[in-house]
């Protein structure tokens, strides 16, 4: 379609033509959370099912996307969006903690964020994969950001002297993706093992990373 169809406007019930849009966008969100996220998924749902599990038309779908892959791109930054204010959150309660104990906070926040609901970690690991090179260019846009975010905590634990300085751009690059592969079969049933102990373990292997064996603090 060349672009979408135009929402009526004026106010009805009470509500503005702009918060009628807000509660259908959020409708066909959550709609597509359940449908993507678990069964059919998202290679299995049409914009008849999506628009009959929200409770609308396909007309007020198409009011608002253009395509259900716009659906799809929507809510994997929704659910992005979610686990990075959860870290941030936890993070802004950590100041002057020591570095292990911070990053248990950063963790045990992610950790709990992406795994409270499966359907989130289907949609940001699963579903999103292979679906076209714009959702590609948009997943490793956003795996950046968390790329960002553990250089940034790795680079002020060397300012303060509690890691080894070094550049930490692909360690954290890596680091990421085995954060994301243990939560994904921790959540499938893959690994037994409680959150808490994959939490623990995510940090043995952030110290690691920061604190090789030669590595001695300057000021112990």
């Amino acid at each position: 379609m060349g672009g979408r169809l135009r929402a009526p406007t004026g106010r009805y019930g009470g509500r503005s033509a702009e918060e009628r849009q807000a509660e259908r966008r959020r409708r066909f969100l959550d709609a597509a959370l359940r449908l993507f996220g678990d069964t059919p998924g998202y290679r299995g749902t049409t914009v008849a099912a999506l628009s009959q599990a929200a409770g609308l038309s396909t007309r007020q779908f198409y009011e608002e996307f253009r395509t259900l892959e716009d659906v799809l791109a929507a809510l994997h930054l929704e659910v992005n969006g979610w686990a990075e204010q959860a870290v941030l959150d936890a993070l802004a309660t950590a100041e002057g903690l020591p570095l292990a104990e911070r990053a248990t906070v950063l963790f045990r926040a992610y950790a709990h964020d992406v795994t409270s609901d499966p359907r989130r970690i289907r949609i940001a690991f699963v579903e999103i994969i292979g679906v076209s090179p714009r959702l590609e260019e948009q997943r490793l846009a956003r795996r950046a950001r968390w790329v960002d975010l553990i250089r940034a905590e790795a680079d002020a634990a060397v300012a303060r002297g509690e890691a080894a300085p070094r550049d930490y751009r692909l360690a954290a690059t890596a680091f990421i993706g085995g954060v994301n592969g243990l939560l994904h079969d921790w959540t499938a049933g893959w690994v037994d093992a409680t959150l808490d102990e994959v939490v623990d373990e995510l940090v043995r292997l952030l110290l690691g990373m920061l604190r090789p064996p030669d590595w001695r603090p300057a000021h112990p």
